[in-house]
């Protein structure tokens, strides 16, 4: 059977390298071995030289420190006697396979060398073989059919009790049992060490949300897409180029979805899920922010820095832009002013009274002293700021839009008050029942809502008043 691998070259792989990431780590020791119709026919070791310091707890791990690497080779030195070793038609044999391949691509790309091959992990095939043991550390697994590994952490120890695991698992399970576990584990060998592939089976090609989790169920990731299942696959087909990539498929035990009437929900979602489940690899949505921005008052002069809650407010005037901090607005509002020779003074920025500094240096078209009416200053200062104006609210209270599925499914219906999301259900009045006091403005749902219902028609959306 072609894919069992008996009649396909392995190569048995073990690296040593300076850290975990396969961008901006390096290697500093590859042993490997080659295994044709079930038998040792070749080997390859080396230190290598990596050109930045091994860092002392990695030292401390592995036993190679900077002294033993000094007259090592480069990477660069044997990478194309190395490549040719490897072979065009063999399979890659690691434990955390994924690991060891990323790092051996990058390693391979930076001396200008493409390196693709299919890859088989052991600690995938252990889950397979064992699913109710509670370890499948190499470590776990030697004692647990009494692998003596004189050396661990160093790579040629750990490659040959890793051949010498693989020889014990033929000899321990039945041969249509190893055969059908090869199998399976080619087919989903793109998939993270830690994770089952039957948590895959029923992923959706709809749009929805999807939650990744670590050990013990520690939130890891939560995303959004229109295709579930192509996004959530999409993550492991990247990570030998991205560190965030492999950091997470390194952590994935658990995989879990919701899926949503269209883009809207799932992005509405989205953003919600993240700042209740706060996950650790969710930065750039998990702060709740406080905001700040520029309130004009109609019949003012100048504007009111004030709190970015206002947004989910009636609020007379107009608002200028939304800043992470009152010097960031400020900086904005100085920016603007020097731009368009409007005055400091009278926008409230610096204090004094008649002509002002910038007047002097002709910076300033001279509202601080009556050569600009005040009227014309504000209208010019306005229009400046027009790029940066926050869209207001222009329903009197809540309103319920509904999301119709593109493939005719069934709608969902979103409940918004003053650009901030309060749930959704899949009816109408059940919407209607939607009760709770309404949450402090969010800046990822103003900007998701606003984009939405600039043209609510061209995304399938209908909106309905409900006061």
């Amino acid at each position: 059977m072609a894919s069992a691998l008996t009649e396909i070259p392995l190569i048995f792989i073990d690296l040593e390298t300076t850290g975990t990431s396969a961008t901006r780590d390096r290697i500093t020791e590859i042993v490997a071995l080659k295994i044709i119709n079930g038998h040792q026919v070749d080997s390859w070791s080396s230190l290598i030289n990596p050109d930045i310091r091994v860092p002392p707890n990695i030292s401390q791990l592995t036993g190679i420190d900077d002294d033993m690497l000094v007259d090592a080779p480069c990477f660069e030195d044997i990478a194309e006697s190395l490549r040719v070793w490897l072979g065009d038609n063999h399979r890659l044999v690691a434990h955390n396979a994924r690991f060891d391949y990323s790092f051996l691509r990058n390693a391979f790309k930076r001396v200008g060398i493409e390196y693709r091959t299919p890859i088989v992990c052991t600690l995938r095939l252990s889950r397979r073989l064992a699913p109710l043991a509670q370890q499948h550390n190499l470590k776990a697994l030697l004692e647990r059919y009494d692998i003596i590994n004189s050396r661990a952490h160093r790579a040629s120890s750990d490659v040959n009790a890793l051949w010498s695991l693989w020889q014990a698992w033929q000899t321990h399970y039945a041969d249509d049992t190893w055969q059908t576990v090869l199998t399976e584990e080619q087919r989903h060998r793109t998939l993270p060490a830690h994770l089952d592939s039957r948590q895959l089976e029923g992923l959706p090609e709809s749009p929805g949300v999807y939650f990744f989790y670590g050990h013990n169920r520690l939130p890891l990731y939560v995303g959004k897409s229109v295709n579930l299942r192509r996004r959530v696959l999409s993550h492991f087909q990247r990570d030998h180029q991205d560190n965030k990539a492999m950091r997470l498929a390194q952590q994935i035990h658990h995989i879990e979805w919701e899926e949503t009437a269209g883009d809207l929900g799932a992005q509405l979602r989205e953003a919600q899920l993240v700042k209740s489940m706060m996950p650790i690899m969710n930065r750039q949505l998990r702060k709740q922010r406080k905001l700040t921005t520029w309130h004009w008052p109609s019949g003012e002069n100048y504007p009111t820095l004030v709190n970015g809650d206002v947004l989910s407010q009636p609020t007379d005037g107009a608002l200028f832009g939304l800043f992470r901090s009152a010097r960031d607005a400020k900086d904005t509002l100085r920016a603007t002013a020097e731009e368009h020779k409007l005055c400091l003074q009278v926008l409230g920025i610096t204090k004094g009274k008649g002509r002002c500094f910038a007047r002097q240096l002709g910076k300033c078209n001279g509202a601080c002293e009556g050569v600009e009416t005040l009227q014309a200053h504000t209208q010019r200062a306005q229009y400046a700021l027009a790029q940066l104006q926050i869209k207001a609210w222009p329903w009197e209270g809540r309103i319920i839009i509904q999301e119709k599925p593109e493939t005719g499914g069934k709608s969902a219906w979103h409940v918004v008050d003053h650009w901030c999301y309060l749930g959704s259900a899949d009816t109408f009045k059940k919407a209607q029942r939607l009760t709770g006091a309404t949450p402090a403005f969010d800046i990822d749902s103003y900007r998701i809502l606003n984009r939405f219902l600039r043209a609510p028609e061209q995304h399938g959306l209908t909106v309905k008043t409900c006061y």
